[in-house]
This record gives C-alpha cells, sequence and structure tokens, in this order.
C-alpha cells in the first residue's frame, strides 16, 4: 500500500485502470456495487428535493461521496459492524438495509424502527449491525473502537468500520478512539471520508497535518491516502484493512479524499463560504460516471442499460416515498414506552394528560 503522502487510485476519472485489478473484483461484482451508487445517488436527488417541497424535515445529502461509502462497505461480511456518521446512505444499502426503511427514518412515520425519535437521515438496524448514526461530531469512533474490542476479548469474529468526516478529526474522540485502537490493536477499520468542507470549515483550517492519513503514524497504526471518488481503490483499501484487523494487525486509517457536492445538510447554504467555486473543478470526477465509462468500455454494460437503470430506480423510488408517505405517525403512546419496563404512576398520569387534551382538540376539530 502506499505511503500516507501519496493517493492511491485504480481508476482514473476517464475510467481507465492504472492497476490490475484481477482477483479483486469481478466485472458482476463492480456491476452490482455500481448499481447501489446509482441508487444511493437517485435516493439522495429525490429526498433533497422532497424536503425542500416541505414532505421531509431534515436531510443530509451525499451526491459525489458514493464511492467511498459504497467501497468501504462493500468488504464487509454480515457479523461486522457498521458505526456511521449521518451521510452514510450507500453503506446503509450495502448492508442491506431496504430503502422503506430508511424512508420511513427519514418521514418518522408509524413504520419507522426508532418510532420517530431520531432526526432524519439518522438511520439503522439492528438486524444488520448497523448502529444508528449520532449528530455530535466523531462521538462513533470510541464506539466503534469499544465494539470491536469486545469482540476481541469475546473472541467474536467480527470487525468494526466506522465513517467519520474530516471535521471529526479535530474532536478529542478521534485521538481517543484512534489511540486506544493502536495501544490494544482493536479490529477495527476507520474511514475517515474527506469531503474538503466540515459544514463551511475548509479542510486546511482544520489541520497543520500535510494529510489525514499521516495521523495514523502518531498512534503507531496503519494509515493510508485514497482516491474517495475511485471505487475500486477505496474497495482496495478497506480489503487489505479488514484483512489487517482479521489477523491481529489492528486498526487502520482510511482517509478517503472526495468532495461534497452539495450542501452540508437541508438548513445549509454552500453558497455563502465559496463552496460552489470549488465544486465545479470536482465534477468531472465525479464517482458514478468513472465506473460507468470503466463497465461500458469492458463491453459488460451500455448506454442503453444505464439509462433504463436510472428510469427504472427513479420510478422505482418514486413510488416507494409515495406508498410510505401514507403510513401515518407514531400513535402519541409511544412517547411512553420503552422508557422503563414497566411504567408507574408518574408516566401514566403524563400518558392520561396527554390523551386528554388530544381528545379535546379532536373534539374541537
Amino acid at each position: 500500500m502506499l505511503e500516507t503522502e501519496e493517493l492511491l487510485q485504480y481508476l482514473t476519472p476517464e475510467g481507465e485502470l492504472t492497476y490490475d485489478i484481477g482477483g479483486l473484483l469481478d466485472d458482476k461484482r463492480v456491476l452490482d456495487l455500481y448499481k447501489i451508487m446509482v441508487k444511493t445517488r437517485v435516493i439522495d436527488q429525490k429526498m433533497l428535493s422532497y424536503q425542500r417541497q416541505g414532505r421531509i424535515g431534515f436531510y443530509a445529502p451525499c451526491t459525489g461521496q458514493e464511492a467511498a461509502f459504497v467501497g468501504a462497505a462493500a468488504v464487509l461480511r454480515e457479523q461486522d459492524w457498521v458505526f456511521p456518521a449521518y451521510r452514510d446512505l450507500g453503506a446503509a444499502l450495502v448492508r442491506g438495509i431496504s430503502v422503506e426503511s430508511i424512508i420511513d427514518q427519514l418521514l418518522g412515520n408509524s413504520a419507522d424502527l426508532s418510532k420517530g425519535r431520531q432526526i432524519p437521515s439518522h438511520f439503522g438496524s439492528r438486524s444488520k449491525n448497523y448502529v444508528i448514526g449520532s449528530s455530535p461530531i466523531a462521538t462513533e469512533i470510541p464506539q466503534a473502537v469499544g465494539a470491536a474490542m469486545a469482540a476481541k476479548i469475546l473472541g467474536d469474529d467480527a470487525v468494526a468500520m466506522t465513517f467519520f468526516g474530516d471535521g471529526a478529526t479535530s474532536e478529542g474522540d478521534f485521538h481517543v478512539g484512534l489511540n486506544f485502537a493502536g495501544v490494544f490493536l482493536a479490529p477495527c477499520i476507520f474511514v475517515c471520508v474527506n469531503n474538503q468542507w466540515a459544514i463551511s470549515m475548509p479542510v486546511k483550517r482544520q489541520t497543520a497535518s500535510k494529510t489525514i492519513a499521516v495521523k495514523a503514524v502518531a498512534y503507531g497504526i496503519k494509515g493510508v491516502r485514497v482516491d474517495g471518488n475511485d471505487l475500486l481503490a477505496v474497495y482496495a483499501a478497506s480489503k487489505e484493512a479488514l484483512e489487517r484487523a482479521l489477523s491481529g494487525g489492528g486498526p487502520t486509517l482510511i482517509e478517503a479524499v472526495t468532495f461534497r457536492m452539495g450542501p452540508h445538510s437541508t438548513s445549509d447554504d454552500p453558497k455563502k463560504y465559496g463552496h460552489d467555486v470549488q465544486a465545479e473543478a470536482w465534477r468531472d470526477k465525479d464517482p458514478i460516471m468513472r465506473v460507468k465509462k470503466m463497465l461500458v468500455a469492458s463491453g459488460v454494460w451500455s448506454e442503453k442499460d444505464d439509462e433504463y437503470l436510472w428510469q427504472s430506480l427513479n420510478e422505482e423510488m418514486t413510488n416507494i416515498f409515495q406508498e410510505r408517505e401514507k403510513i401515518p405517525p407514531p400513535r402519541p403512546e409511544s412517547l411512553f414506552e420503552d422508557v422503563y419496563s414497566s411504567r408507574d404512576w408518574n408516566l401514566d398520569e403524563q400518558l392520561n394528560e396527554l390523551l386528554e387534551v388530544i381528545g379535546r382538540q379532536d373534539d374541537s376539530r
């Protein structure tokens, strides 16, 4: 693997291979991952539009970063764990979380696994070992290390992968997590999705280090810097990190260099801090386009296939959203569930007061 100041790249923006990937991924697997990347982009665009229409309350888009999340998560096995941030849609889809479940969470309806108690874009699934993300920056890092250490102590064949942004590397939890993992050789993979911006703070104001990957040296662990818009490079680095963790070699810090093509969230206006100027230079590095070019050039895909894929996914996602939108919100009584194993008199009293208020409102309509 290359040093922490170099950039590992297998696939150029023109879709040309710079390395022989024989044995890494076959055409079918690349095509499957490409379809997940396209699905991620379609969902992303639609959810951003639906939020602007007032149909969901909040959304954190990931356009331009699909390869980083899909490529990394694709190496994991069923028993491995993912500790995401809140922009990790592609990783969730790779893990097998259904579109319906994700949209339920965005809507906060009664089918939502978290019962509408989490801010939109903070989805998770216990059955898929995909922990619900948190808004506080970098908190997922020590959580992932803890899960990895638990697996190691118990002798479980499991690895924890955590995703975070460049801004998270300025938080104390980043230091705590990587330092502990390095000392105790936790089977953990740290994926820093360096999208150049922590809301309005550019990465050059985030650290004096030449790269983020180089920070691994201080913790005595492996660090690698990859082209985060290159699906194959991210996959290769993540696969090597998984093998290192499973063999007892400890954690790896992967810096996936990419770019956030849209706003930080639907509450953000990137035009106010010069983001759009930088975005122009990244449009030709689109991670989806470069995989498509490679697949078309190899003869396993065509422009007609691609047109049909986008069209069918757009129709499918529209239909799914419209169906999930019909599901009613959680029952008011659910506010008092999952607090204690059994409700005490105090909660019962509050519940009765709530139901009385709701009853009066219904009578007045």
